[in-house]
């Protein structure tokens, strides 16, 4: 009876298996990498030309259905990038003259709905969150919290300086003009009271 290996030890147990495209010399990768993307030719030409190379550098040649899949995994990567940067320049555009706690809080909210949404598909499946995953996710809930309130001190100390400062202003100017201490106490108590 044949000796069977312990699973640890079995080949390709418990860590993914590259596929065929992954294992090609970086040199043909990069030429089926460029001819996917310049999208000129068909698939069957590709394969042609990309398996052309493969027989100059005695590689085995590639199957229709593992160029299949990598283009479609290409074409996905390459549908979530131009997604991404379309909504990256719509919010630019949008927040581009915003202040800067205004993208922050945009961020933290973002960062929150993301961890939501996770959390909801996890529960939806069968499969449990694993204590790893559960914790980082804590982690980062915590870490927007915390710049969530620094966030909110620094405004508030940024408010009271530029109060601060318009009250030594209007006071200066309520002082030339001729005001009366009580005025101007009153004025200025109104302006700090703003911040």
């Amino acid at each position: 009876m044949a000796e069977t290996k312990p699973a640890a030890k079995r080949k390709g147990h418990g860590r993914t298996r590259r596929s065929r495209i992954q294992q090609l010399p970086e040199d043909i990768r990069a030429s089926l990498d460029a001819l996917l993307r310049e999208g000129r030719m068909s698939q069957a030409e590709i394969l042609e030309q990309v398996n052309d190379l493969c027989r100059q550098h005695g590689e085995e040649p590639l199957s229709q259905s593992s160029l299949s899949r990598y283009q479609k995994r290409m074409d996905d990567v390459g549908r979530k990038i131009r997604e991404s940067r379309e909504v990256a320049e719509v919010w630019v555009a949008k927040l581009g003259s915003a202040p800067t706690s205004d993208i922050g809080k945009l961020v933290q909210e973002i960062v929150r709905t993301l961890a939501f949404d996770l959390v909801m598909s996890a529960s939806e499946s069968e499969k449990p969150i694993e204590p790893k995953a559960l914790n980082q996710l804590a982690l980062a809930l915590t870490r927007i919290e915390q710049a969530a309130m620094a966030s909110h001190k620094r405004e508030q100390e940024i408010r009271q300086l530029f109060a601060e400062e318009a009250a030594a202003k209007a006071e200066e100017v309520m002082v030339n003009q001729g005001m009366t201490a009580g005025t101007i106490a009153s004025i200025k108590k109104e302006i700090l009271g703003i911040a």
